[in-house]
């Protein structure tokens, strides 16, 4: 399913079989979940994007082919492919261990062909062994939701009271983790959104309500998913002082002017961008200690345009995840 041109619908085309580098593995594609950051690529929201583009970068498969230069990856091994998908790993940033900072970084299902297909291509770096029990399309929003939520937790410090803005995919897997490591977990939604609130009282979260009215207690930290910048200055209220908002998402909406006051106390603003390699082996590591079950709804490749749309509306409880 291929991006010709932004803001239209993806198309049905058969391309040729790719062909893997001496540093890439070849893959059958089993499953690959939809991102809302898909939908920011789709839309042109995402400048850069190659163009004709197979998005996806969710992508759980069987190498078939491993490049000459490849050690560790082998025909038959089941692997996941997250959205980082090549560093040049001599650049400043590599250098210090921020390699999701590389500024000639390049991304799966953006600058390069993701798991929208029946084959993919990826830098064997990028390819992640996948040991777990759980089915290839249970696995697939780990690669993203997964990792973008573990690392927006870690950068939120220690905190005992969490609270989730946007209830999609990422949160739903964070919130199984918190749970897991003993922290409380507050959902914010959309005001009247009682199925999401509901699904995350199902998960463990504590409360639930409206995303824009206040924290029932003062928050150690807010983790925003939603692609939304009210959401900013609602978080910094929600809040105590010496609190942390972190900003997940790869894009949002402008952030409106707040007073110092909200940010005052000694208060953190902060993103995460991408996800490096260790918090691949960190995530994957930690999945199914904590028990981690994702919640999914599976569509046919030929129906990506339908899983996005439902993506789009918040139809879906946990994770869109295509099966070619």
């Amino acid at each position: 399913m291929v991006l010709e041109h932004p803001g239209t619908d993806l198309v049905a085309r058969e391309m040729p079989d790719p062909r893997p580098g001496p540093d890439d593995v070849l893959i059958q594609v089993r499953a690959c979940g939809v991102c809302r950051t898909d939908l920011h690529v789709r839309d042109g929201e995402l400048a850069g994007a190659k163009l004709p583009l197979v998005l996806g970068h969710e992508i759980v498969g069987v190498v078939t082919e491993a490049g000459a230069s490849v050690r560790g990856l082998a025909a038959g091994d089941r692997v996941g492919v997250p959205w980082l998908g090549w560093v040049d790993g001599s650049c400043e940033h590599c250098r210090r261990g921020e390699e999701n900072l590389c500024p000639d970084a390049r991304f799966t299902g953006y600058q390069r062909d993701g798991g929208y297909a029946e084959l993919a291509v990826a830098d064997a770096r990028f390819a992640f062994r996948l040991a777990g029990t759980e089915d290839d399309a249970h696995a697939a929003p780990l690669l993203c939701a997964g990792l973008i939520g573990h690392r927006a937790l870690r950068a939120a410090g220690d905190p005992r009271a969490v609270g989730i803005y946007g209830f999609g995919a990422a949160a739903h897997i964070v919130t199984q983790i918190a749970r897991h490591e003993g922290r409380r977990v507050l959902a914010f939604t959309r005001a009247g959104d009682t199925r999401s609130q509901g699904f995350a009282r199902e998960l463990g979260a504590q409360w639930a309500g409206d995303a824009l009215g206040p924290a029932p207690e003062p928050l150690d930290a807010a983790l925003i998913f939603a692609p939304a910048g009210e959401l900013v200055p609602a978080a910094l209220r929600a809040v105590r002082p010496g609190g942390t908002v972190v900003c997940a998402g790869i894009h949002m909406s402008d952030i409106p002017s707040f007073p110092y006051a909200l940010l005052w106390g000694e208060r953190t603003l902060r993103s995460v961008a991408n996800l490096t390699r260790r918090d691949a082996e960190e995530l994957l590591a930690l999945a199914p200690r904590a028990g981690v079950r994702t919640a999914v709804r599976t569509y046919a490749l030929a129906d990506a345009n339908t899983a996005l749309a439902d993506v789009r509306a918040g139809r879906i409880d946990g994770a869109a995840v295509l099966v070619p």
